[in-house]
């Protein structure tokens, strides 16, 4: 019990001393992170941790991104499947990953962590996260005045955005149903950022109902469900990228889809799953894009056509 006890005391001054000299950041895996000093060779293996890094002003201190990421032409591409040797090669001073890496490769977390590279996952869940990831993006990098100004931009844009959706009466909106996944007919979870994205454009979620899959923006819906609320879907919209390699014509020739009746007015669109699903300043214009595509007439009108 005195080992114990002076084990606490022990670790409590260690705690007291570096708080002095170290910011300590807890990442979405529970690691914790202490930061004498800002990062500055980032190696970046989610393609939002560089969107922001970039728009907040730490480009520059980025050394590699991931297999997919075309942000930054010139730099080394990597992928977490990679042997860890070749991200250790980069001599980065810290990796940004996200949840499904640590899950899925945690190998790799432990070479790295072992070798002395920090390793942080960061994926904000829902809307309520999303300041405080870029936020802990600004500290890990040093910039977290450029975070500061994404996070006001953000605010003064979605102002603007909703003064626009304050014109349009709540019984004229627009009943969406926002597809995900079309092959497993999945849409998303109620407090995802993209149904964040649809309501923000003044559209209203006909899935409030889905189940959200674990721990992510993803929902369980299903194909008779969705039949069972056609009379009163106005607009079929769906996220197309990679986790979503749809078309127009997919969903208009699905069987048994013909019912719908966005699809009898011809109101199926297709977003960016970038502008919808990822924690960038991209929502924004995922917000402006969705409201243009459900209130047509409104835009016509603010340009006077």
């Amino acid at each position: 019990m005195r080992y114990i006890f002076r084990y606490f005391c022990v670790v409590c001054l260690l705690l007291s001393a570096g708080a002095a000299l170290a910011v300590p950041l807890v990442d979405n895996d529970g690691r914790v992170t202490l930061m004498e000093k800002p990062f500055t060779r980032i190696i970046s293996l989610y393609g939002a941790h560089t969107r922001n890094l970039i728009d907040m002003g730490a480009g520059s201190q980025i050394v590699a991104v991931g297999r997919s990421d075309n942000q930054l032409p010139g730099l080394p591409r990597i992928s977490f499947r990679d042997d860890p040797e070749r991200l250790l090669a980069l001599h980065p001073d810290v990796v940004l990953i996200r949840p499904m890496i640590s899950r899925g490769y945690p190998q790799l977390v432990d070479r790295l962590t072992s070798s002395g590279v920090a390793v942080v996952s960061l994926q904000p869940s829902s809307m309520d996260g999303l300041f405080r990831y870029w936020e802990a993006l600004g500290s890990l990098s040093g910039h977290g005045e450029g975070a500061k100004q994404m996070i006001a931009a953000f605010g003064a844009r979605l102002a603007e955005i909703t003064l626009q959706v304050d014109h349009i009466p709540v019984q004229n909106r627009k009943l969406v149903y926002f597809e995900s996944i079309h092959k497993r007919m999945k849409t998303f979870a109620p407090d995802s950022m993209a149904v964040f994205v649809l309501e923000s454009a003044g559209g209203i979620n006909v899935a409030v109902d889905a189940v959200q899959v674990r721990k992510t923006n993803i929902a369980a819906y299903g194909k008779e469900k969705i039949l069972a609320k056609a009379g009163r879907i106005d607009v079929f919209l769906a996220q197309k990228g990679r986790m979503n390699p749809v078309t127009v014509d997919m969903i208009i020739h699905e069987p048994g889809f013909q019912v719908i009746k966005a699809i009898a007015d011809n109101q199926v669109f297709l977003v960016d799953e970038k502008l919808v699903s990822r924690p960038t300043l991209g929502l924004i214009e995922g917000i402006d894009k969705v409201f243009n595509i459900l209130y047509p007439l409104v835009l016509d009108e603010k340009n006077g056509q």
